[in-house]
């Protein structure tokens, strides 16, 4: 980076990046998952799934709360040698470096439909609904500060887990304006 600056990436970028491929996976598993009869059976799968669907998407959207929120409280502003990361680019990144955890994931849930019908995949498909919520949340904290949040590329390898992880020691603002993505991730209108 030219002068000291560093590459960043929008924090609601990274956190929706998941919820896509999580939410598709886990359409199609629990979909494929509904053909096969189990061993509890379809009506009892689609139940333990529906439960499993809410459960999971509410724990992912209040994951490290708080974190978020210290973080988002404490966010420095943006050096003008910062070089910010595109949308694509980091969605393609995320991507890229959890496939083959999708994949297993994907997997597992199919798999789980032999035994309960459907419900591996909604459990799935609940986990890419918690990161929307997340992503939505991180929006109105952006719109409510008129500040987007970013973090260090360089914090967000394969082994940080989140754009909070260990690694993640503080998070940098620019104005809304910054970037080509709204407050909360979405692609720019």
């Amino acid at each position: 980076m030219a002068r000291g600056g560093q590459g960043l990436a929008r924090v609601a970028v990274v956190v929706r990046a998941g919820a896509a491929p999580l939410w598709w996976c886990g359409v199609l598993a629990a979909g494929i998952g509904v053909l096969l009869p189990g061993l509890t059976g379809r009506r009892i799968g689609v139940m333990a799934g529906a439960a499993l669907f809410l459960v999971a998407a509410a724990a992912v959207a209040y994951w490290r709360r708080k974190r978020y929120d210290a973080l988002v409280r404490s966010a420095a502003r943006a050096g003008k040698h910062d070089v910010l990361q595109d949308r694509a680019v980091t969605l393609r990144n995320w991507r890229r470096g959890h496939r083959w955890w999708l994949l297993l994931a994907f997997a597992a849930a199919l798999g789980s439909s032999f035994a309960v019908p459907a419900a591996g995949g909604m459990l799935l498909a609940g986990a890419g609904v918690g990161l929307w919520w997340k992503a939505a949340r991180l929006g109105r904290l952006e719109r409510a500060g008129q500040a987007l949040i970013w973090v260090r590329v360089d914090w967000l390898g394969p082994r940080a887990g989140a754009p909070v992880g260990k690694p993640v020691r503080a998070v940098r603002a620019t104005g809304v304006a910054a970037g080509d993505a709204a407050p909360g991730g979405a692609r720019r209108h």
